[in-house]
């Protein structure tokens, strides 16, 4: 491709509008630095309103991320009130307001189905990238970032930080769509081969299972038939088991998982809380929560404030444990139990509610519009499966995510009838 045709290539696949979005990706394991796209999409919105300031007006887009934003940071409103920290849930929750350029410039960016698939393509390439840097590490113990932990790789997100598995479960569905749409099932099942190996030894059974709900959507999506799903699961499941073993037999930072992770069939409690690294522990902690303050929680994120209050004198994380300004666990591990514990009964409706508005607009949407969406409604999935430990998703980084996420999502349902003339 020659110098003079590159702007009018990144012009038709839609990079100049939607960069913002993408370098928000980029710079995801880099910590709170991903919010620089954050900023840049609340500049793009200002220049974009001051060019056409009907830009947004009746978008269906815009009014469906509002919708769901107003959910998941109602839930958060609420529970303030009667915080055990008002400060810390009051300025969590007027932290919100940071999202809503996100959902607005998601909308303006993403308007064509065109402008959407380079969307994933350049997406995709980020994840690539980590997954080979990842890869070098398995390899040679070092990535870009530096060395790994003794118990897992992290790559490019560093060693102190163990989110490389969680964010590559939830992710992977870009890379994996690309693949099918460029390489076909061949390249979907190399593509998912490589992603196989990092998702291992990241060391997160969250992420073991977030990355088996996206291998299951993916699964059913090609069998077109439930005989051929059995027979696709059957075979996937040995390849499963064959790449445990190898990484059993030649990983220490897998055996070592493998091993605490096994201690959950010795029967008794106290095997069953260390298998789950303590999440025993802090749950039955926050159920104590719940029970004291039903209706409205502690405050969002409140819980780590609280849990001296309600977990008993030998709690694990009480005697050996110290997280950030109070003693005790930073959070529940857990989205049901979250939302529960530190925005009660209140908070839980309201999350209910925004998932019932998410699957009337999905359902609305028409199947070229939901074909659109695919990737990021696997993403949201595997991100919001309740039968999973997880990370805050009130937490600066998680939420951060799962905003951007939501974004996208109500921007691709609607990219289609905005291409076809039908949408506003």
């Amino acid at each position: 491709m020659t110098r003079q045709r590159l702007p009018d290539f990144l012009q038709s696949i839609g990079f100049i509008a939607w960069w913002p979005l993408w370098l928000l990706a980029v710079l995801l394991p880099f910590g709170r630095s991903a919010e620089l796209g954050t900023l840049l999409c609340l500049v793009g919105i200002v220049v974009a309103f001051c060019r056409d300031r009907a830009t947004w007006h009746g978008d269906h887009a815009v009014r469906l991320f509002f919708a769901l934003l107003a959910c998941y940071a109602g839930a958060a409103l609420v529970s303030s009130f009667a915080a055990v920290m008002p400060s810390k849930s009051w300025s969590t929750t007027a932290g919100f307001l940071r999202y809503v350029p996100l959902g607005l410039y998601a909308a303006y960016a993403l308007r064509s189905a065109r402008s959407l698939h380079g969307f994933y393509a350049a997406l995709a390439v980020v994840i690539a990238f980590w997954v080979l840097d990842a890869w070098m590490q398995m390899l040679t113990g070092w990535s870009l970032r530096g060395h790994a932990e003794p118990e897992r790789i992290s790559g490019l997100f560093g060693a102190d930080d163990p989110k490389l598995g969680p964010t590559l479960a939830v992710l992977s569905p870009f890379l994996l769509w690309t693949a099918r749409q460029h390489g076909g099932r061949w390249g979907l099942i190399v593509v998912f081969l490589l992603l196989l190996g990092p998702v291992l030894l990241s060391g997160s059974r969250s992420a073991w299972i977030g990355f088996g709900v996206v291998t299951l959507v993916f699964i059913w999506r090609e069998a077109g038939s439930p005989l051929r799903f059995l027979a696709v699961c059957v075979a996937c499941g040995v390849a499963l088991l064959t790449a445990g073993g190898i990484a059993w037999k030649t990983s220490t930072r897998f055996d070592a998982r493998m091993q605490r992770t096994l201690m959950v069939f010795s029967g008794n409690e106290q095997s069953i809380n260390e298998a789950a690294t303590g999440r025993l522990d802090i749950w039955h902690t926050g159920l104590r929560m719940i029970e004291a303050r039903p209706l409205f929680g502690v405050g969002v994120r409140g819980f780590r404030y609280a849990y001296p209050h309600y977990a008993p004198a030998n709690d694990h994380f009480m005697v050996a444990e110290n997280c950030g300004d109070g003693v005790g666990a930073c959070h529940p591990h857990q989205l049901v139990m979250e939302v529960l514990a530190e925005t009660g009964i209140a908070g839980m409706l309201l999350w209910l509610a925004g998932v019932a508005v998410a699957v009337r607009a999905w359902r609305r949407a028409g199947k070229a519009a939901r074909a659109a969406a695919f990737p990021i409604t696997v993403s949201l999935g595997a991100m919001l499966f309740p039968i999973n430990s997880h990370l805050a998703f009130y937490s600066a980084w998680w939420g951060l995510l799962f905003a951007w996420l939501l974004g996208l999502w109500c921007a691709a349902l609607f990219a289609v009838r905005k291409e076809s003339g039908d949408g506003t």
